[in-house]
């Protein structure tokens, strides 16, 4: 799915697309979004794009620039 735009969304929309996003599958061999959460919470992780601060996809890039 896209990302909701920070300009064009609420932080409710943000934060229901980021819990959607990054559910849990039950499946941790298959899915992998825990390893690349490095198990740490998706709201904490991704706090600036929910307050409309950053982009996600800027997150994300600096999520997976810290492996």
């Amino acid at each position: 799915m896209t990302p909701p735009n920070i300009e064009s969304s609420t932080r409710e929309e943000r934060l229901e697309f980021v819990r959607n996003e990054w559910q849990c599958l039950n499946n941790c061999r298959l899915c992998g979004k825990c390893h690349f959460l490095k198990g740490k919470n998706e709201e904490e992780l991704y706090a600036d794009y929910i307050e409309g601060k950053k982009s996600y996809r800027e997150i994300t890039m600096k999520i997976r620039d810290n492996r």
